[in-house]
């Protein structure tokens, strides 16, 4: 298994490990609270912290092929709920084996 880590600056990090679970929980097993989350992707999991001003993210993949979508599906509904901050990306880590 490969391991990923990403970071997002901002004072919004709670609301949006929050808004990502509960987006999540629609299709595959989450379980979260205001400071720390668990999504079981299909990639792999994503486990998530929020701190005060930072969103953490590490998500894992079987391999380092399948590692680019695990962090894509993060990226992609993150923008949906952080466009009014000008979000992209996250600050994402070299993979490392987990």
């Amino acid at each position: 298994m490969i391991r990923s880590t990403g970071t997002y600056s901002s004072p919004k990090a709670s609301q949006y490990l929050q808004q990502l679970c509960k987006h999540f929980a629609h299709k595959v097993e989450v379980s979260f609270d205001t400071h720390q989350g668990q999504v079981a992707l299909g990639s792999g999991p994503a486990s998530m912290t929020a701190t005060d001003d930072h969103l953490i993210v590490t998500v894992t993949a079987p391999d380092l092929a399948a590692l680019p979508q695990a962090r894509h599906v993060i990226d992609k509904h993150l923008a949906i709920f952080a466009h009014r901050e000008g979000f992209e990306t996250l600050v994402w880590q070299e993979p490392v084996e987990a």
